[in-house]
């Protein structure tokens, strides 16, 4: 029907009559018939998500632009994640929009559209990320030495899993949580993003354990099969990440985002099961090593303290020997003392004794001051009397006022009593009273020590009283000196 059209015939009467709904439909058949399905590489521009999930962008090169669209069925399925900007190959069918009299492209899947545009792309996120920081060395945490438990984001299918579990067997068993995800696709990027978030937020109180550390890993392949760990998404996820994270994908020579926001990078999965854990002989002879090294030190530490005390021990005097000989000295000082002490006493005794009956009485001496103290205070009373009978004679007579003679009677008095204090001054009993001590023996005073013999018994008066005495010897070293003994 369209070739006759096209043909260009005459007009008139043989010219056939279509409506509008027919030639856009025959349109829509010719185009789909025609082309089928199509691969079409451009940019995506004017890109538009609508709240029905159908996606509207139109793609362009350098001299002509073609409307796009994938059905909300096909989204899950892309491929990608699309975006203004991004140079891709769209696969689907040429199909017509009557209403409109336009014509589009119903995508079904996209690709990037080779290395080029996917590294430019690449290149452009890692800028962006490392300007604000996320792959700063100063973020690197440290790796545990021996984690109790590892968690592990790969696929569950594949070589992967398994070849980090024989590895981590090999080296040190330790306990594994795996996060089973999609490593490639639509989707994976969602699911990576999510087992690190979920492995993070962990808080081991649930009866799930917390890992100690963290491997993200995925086999070999090509740059769009790894294009999971360049989102943006996921490199994020990663530099967020509370437990510290290896990355392991691909092969030695590939290198994605996830790479440079992750603690640690593992060339391999099996390398990044060798970071994770050590091994476990090494370490076991390593503590053997370390525990001979210190038994080792510790032996010839105490060998050296031994040789110090041993000679510290012979430098000692012999301390038995000394005790010995200081207890033969005691013994010998203790028999000497016991024999001359009682001689030394008998002997003080009996010349404190001896001089005692060569010193007077001490009544005697005492009886015989106060006897003269009462005559001459006598005398003194009478004088006195007399002295003021004839001065009052003598006022008498002379009719003199008594003043003075109140005065000299107080002069008279003062006097009398300056010589009762001297006259109380030396007598012995206020000489005894002062301190002093008067020995008799055998009832007479002794005025020389040398008078008195060892064990004499001898009488102290003090000024209140009387006690007895014997006198006894001490030989000090340069002079000898007689002590009393009460």
């Amino acid at each position: 029907m369209i070739e006759d059209l096209a043909t260009g015939a005459p007009s008139g009467g043989n010219v056939p009559e279509y409506s509008v709904s027919e030639i856009s439909g025959a349109i829509r058949r010719t185009l789909e018939g025609n082309f089928g399905r199509v691969r079409v590489r451009g940019e995506i521009t004017e890109f538009k998500r609508y709240p029905s999930g159908h996606l509207y962008f139109s793609l362009k090169d350098e001299r002509g632009k073609i409307s796009g669209v994938v059905w909300r069925g096909s989204v899950s399925r892309l491929g990608l994640v699309p975006e203004n900007g991004l140079e891709i190959i769209a696969t689907g069918k040429i199909s017509a929009y009557g209403e409109r009299s336009s014509y589009q492209l119903v995508v079904e899947r996209m690709e990037y559209a080779g290395e080029g545009a996917l590294l430019a792309r690449i290149e452009r996120l890692r800028l962006k990320l490392a300007e604000e920081g996320l792959f700063d060395a100063d973020r690197k945490r440290p790796l545990p030495l021996l984690p109790r438990v590892i968690g592990v984001v790969t696929s569950a299918q594949g070589a992967v899993l398994h070849d980090i579990c024989t590895t981590l067997s090999r080296r040190f068993p330790r306990p594994v949580l795996v996060w089973p995800v999609a490593v490639q696709g639509e989707g994976a990027a969602a699911q990576i993003t999510a087992a690190i978030n979920g492995f993070s937020a962990l808080e081991g109180s649930d009866g799930v354990p917390r890992p100690d550390v963290l491997i993200v890993a995925r086999g070999g392949g090509s740059l769009e099969d790894l294009m999971a760990f360049n989102d943006e998404a996921v490199v994020r996820a990663a530099a967020a990440c509370s437990i510290p994270l290896i990355s392991a994908v691909g092969h030695e020579t590939d290198t994605t985002l996830i790479d440079f926001a992750s603690d640690r990078r593992a060339p391999t999965p099996t390398a990044a099961a060798e970071l994770a854990v050590p091994v476990r002989t090494e370490m076991l002879a390593e503590l053997e090593h370390r525990g001979a090294r210190a038994l080792g030190a510790l032996s010839r530490m105490m060998q050296t303290a031994r040789l110090r005390l041993d000679r510290a021990a012979a430098a000692l005097p012999d301390l038995p020997g000394l005790l010995g000989t200081a207890r033969m000295m005691l013994d010998d000082r203790g028999r000497r003392l016991g024999v001359a002490l009682p001689g030394f006493v008998q002997g003080r005794r009996a010349a404190l004794v001896a001089v005692e009956r060569h010193m007077p009485a001490v009544e005697t001496l005492l009886s015989a001051r106060n006897t003269r103290l009462a005559l001459l205070g006598s005398g003194l009373r009478t004088g006195l009397q007399h002295a003021l009978q004839r001065q009052e004679a003598r006022l008498g007579r002379l009719r003199i006022s008594p003043a003075p003679l109140a005065a000299l009677v107080r002069e008279r008095r003062a006097a009398l009593a300056g010589m009762g204090g001297q006259l109380e001054a030396v007598s012995p009993q206020a000489v005894l009273a002062r301190g002093y001590a008067l020995v008799t023996a055998q009832g007479q005073p002794v005025t020389s020590a040398r008078k008195l013999k060892a064990g004499e018994d001898v009488v102290l008066t003090f000024g209140d009283g009387q006690r007895d005495a014997v006198i006894s010897r001490k030989k000090p070293a340069r002079a000898e000196q007689t002590t009393l003994e009460l």
